[in-house]
């Protein structure tokens, strides 16, 4: 087996934990969390994962006595199987205010669960840990929206056609899946989709129709990079719109599937109000819904979804890794115009960003960018990026760039 490759968000947990007195780290499945949290443990450090019966009976029969520990850091994996555990841990870090008490790991947003009535509001940091970027698994740095936002990207790096990008969307950022090829791939994808709707789904919602529940997720993956409409994703389903609701919330808590809000800080035009939805992992959304590169690069419908949601992952793993600089949207009016996706700064500057499978772009190919600089007023800027799958980094003009999708991770 590989080494381990090198998380962008060890350096944001390392310093969490020197000031925090309780730090979460939280994300899908499989994704890495525990490696992670392992690897800045000592031999020292007590790891307890409430994926093991005992511990998982120890925990919810005495919550108080199972958070009680008298070395440096505690290290509870899963924490979200009990969350009783939340308001004994809260308890321990009112006495003892040190930060760097405890370390957790969730595979479930447990903010969002009902269960939870505690939020340790002031005593925890919140980490979120996805699959491996494009960038992490090249071993790179995430400097594209800095570099992009001052206009300084670099001519070097690798170049990425068309084909290439279909082959790393479809291999996806699972740790594990990505040893595999082929079917074993796909396989593992679909195994790792039973688990979770036969065991992690119980832990968070009631579902009552697991049939229902997994043809749900293969309609979120046909959906990917698509604007939501709850009516046409549950036609054929034969539930209420109000469990489509809940079961589509808890594919979100599982971390399976991610909504972009709209970007609306305007007083032009007519805004549309539509979230897109977006699977958090592409060979995820390739194994469920079939495709191998074939069946991708024939067919521009499917080849356009699946590097749209490619560039959502990376986009997301970059602004995660940017703790709170930066906050991703994406822009439609009713008069069509799209933006694929908007980056704003804390600053108010906006990166707004085109994805084009391509490997040529046009002046035309910017036309909604340059329409939609011309409405900011003059004090907020907008540089406007056509990613696509050609060689060269182009300027069409101020502040409207062609970027070749190797400078998101060169």
């Amino acid at each position: 087996m590989a080494e381990p490759y090198a998380r962008w968000q060890q350096a944001t947990l390392e310093q969490a934990l020197t000031t925090r007195r309780v730090v979460l780290l939280s994300g899908p499945r499989q994704c890495g969390k525990t490696t992670l949290a392992r690897s800045l443990a000592s031999a020292q450090l007590p790891y307890l994962t409430l994926d093991d019966v005992t511990l998982l009976g120890a925990a919810r029969n005495d919550p108080q006595g199972f958070v009680a520990h008298s070395g440096k850091i505690l290290i509870i994996d899963e924490v979200q199987r009990v969350p009783t555990l939340l308001s004994a841990i809260k308890r321990a870090v009112d006495e003892e205010t040190r930060p760097g008490q405890y370390l957790l790991t969730g595979s479930a947003n447990i903010q969002s669960l009902p269960q939870v009535q505690e939020s340790l509001a002031g005593r925890i940091a919140n980490i979120r840990l996805r699959p491996l970027s494009q960038g992490e698994l090249q071993r790179k740095l995430p400097h594209f929206l800095e570099q992009a936002f001052n206009q300084n990207c670099s001519e070097k790096h690798v170049v990425h056609n068309k084909d290439a990008m279909i082959e790393m969307a479809i291999q996806g950022g699972f740790p594990e899946a990505i040893q595999f090829k082929g079917l074993a791939r796909r396989n593992w994808h679909r195994d790792f989709i039973s688990a979770l709707v036969e065991r992690d789904l119980k832990d968070i919602a009631n579902i009552q129709r697991k049939d229902a529940m997994r043809e749900l997720i293969n309609i979120a993956a046909a959906w990917s990079s698509k604007f939501m409409d709850l009516t046409r994703m549950g036609t054929g389903l034969s539930i209420q719109r109000p469990t489509l609701e809940s079961y589509l919330n808890a594919l979100e808590t599982l971390y399976l599937v991610e909504r972009i809000r709209p970007w609306s800080k305007a007083d032009y035009g007519r805004v549309g109000k539509q979230t897109k939805l977006f699977m958090t992992d592409c060979g995820l959304m390739a194994a469920l819904l079939g495709w191998n590169t074939e069946q991708v690069r024939l067919h521009p419908d499917r080849c356009g979804k699946l590097i749209e949601t490619f560039i959502f992952n990376e986009l997301a793993t970059q602004i995660d890794v940017g703790n709170g600089l930066y906050q991703l949207f994406h822009y439609r009016d009713r008069e069509q115009r799209e933006i694929d996706f908007l980056v704003e700064r804390e600053d108010g500057a906006l990166l707004g960003i085109e994805v084009k499978a391509g490997s040529a772009v046009g002046k035309e190919d910017f036309k909604h960018l340059i329409w939609f600089q011309k409405q900011l007023p003059p004090a907020q800027k907008l540089v406007a990026v056509v990613l696509y799958s050609g060689e060269h980094l182009v300027s069409f003009g101020p502040s409207l760039w062609a970027v070749p999708f190797g400078l998101l991770w060169g």
